[in-house]
């Protein structure tokens, strides 16, 4: 990391304690803890024990300087209304300035018709708050494009007089449009119940290059709730469990991800490793670009 990083001006430009978490203006307390939490274990040290040092030096600092003030100042009702103060302050000096935002997603959200601004900057809150801790480098630029996205959601709810608090945090999957690309591109766009589905499974991929299991495994299972015919997320549950020893979970999903797909072929390596009923070797890939679809997932 630079030289520069955790400096002042570097600070500054991260005084959103929302930005900083990734959650929206709108969050309530359990939204803030449970986004606190999962952060908390992406950056926990034990990750970053075989890193390189400047690395493992960061994230450490990420969460002392940066999460931990982030969530003290929101945590409670007083500093929740303290900063709603001070951003609503930021919002009108913006407006005046007539400063056009820097991010697409921000010029987007300024241009949404007054009753598509909720929708749309729900799902923008969720989609950059997914990519937000995916890798050390991003965490920056994103939660630059989450400050600019709360301003401009701010602006255009200047006349209201209080921005609600919702229970979840996020719309319902059925009144989400999908926004502009900016960050990555899903694997779906339509908008329908299997977006959210991927998202989760993208988001325990992230989770499973930092070997974060457990963190993968919740979202994997929130993944099937919604999609639980996907072989591809029975599979990579399958290894989630795996590394975790629980080899009867791991084989539940292992056999489950064949049922649906008997060519899936992660589930076919560990179905022959696990000696799962019915599994076949002749099955197993064995040309070169087959087996490279294993490198991430060593035994």
């Amino acid at each position: 990391m630079r030289s520069s990083t955790f400096s002042p001006d570097w600070l500054k430009k991260l005084s959103d304690p929302y930005a900083v978490l990734g959650v929206s203006v709108a969050a309530d307390d359990r939204r803030v803890l449970k986004r606190y939490h999962a952060i908390a274990k992406v950056l926990h040290p034990d990750h970053y024990l075989s890193a390189d040092p400047a690395e493992r030096d960061f994230a450490n600092g990420l969460f002392a300087r940066l999460i931990n003030p982030a969530y003290e100042k929101i945590k409670q009702e007083k500093g929740r209304a303290e900063v709603m103060a001070t951003l609503r302050l930021q919002a009108r000096r913006l407006l005046r300035s007539s400063l056009v935002p820097q991010s697409e997603v921000a010029q987007q959200l300024m241009r949404k018709p007054a009753h598509e601004v909720e929708t749309f900057y729900e799902q923008a809150i969720a989609e950059l708050a997914d990519a937000q801790f995916c890798s050390l480098e991003r965490f920056h630029p994103v939660s630059q494009q989450l400050s600019e996205l709360n301003l401009i959601y701010l602006q255009r709810k200047m006349g209201d007089l209080f921005v609600r608090e919702k229970r979840t945090g996020l719309v319902a999957a059925s009144d989400v449009k999908p926004v502009a690309q900016y960050i990555f591109t899903p694997t779906d766009q339509s908008g329908s119940e299997i977006d959210y589905a991927r998202r989760h499974y993208d988001r325990a991929q992230c989770y499973i290059k930092k070997e974060v299991w457990g963190q993968a495994v919740l979202e994997l299972r929130d993944a099937l709730k919604i999609a639980p015919n996907q072989a591809e997320y029975h599979s990579l549950l399958g290894l989630a469990y795996l590394r975790q020893n629980m080899t009867g979970m791991a084989t539940v999903h292992f056999r489950q991800a064949l049922k649906l797909n008997p060519t899936e072929l992660l589930a076919l390596k560990f179905a022959a490793k696990l000696n799962l009923q019915g599994s076949s070797s002749q099955l197993l890939p064995t040309s070169r670009k087959r087996r490279s679809l294993f490198g991430l997932f060593r035994p």
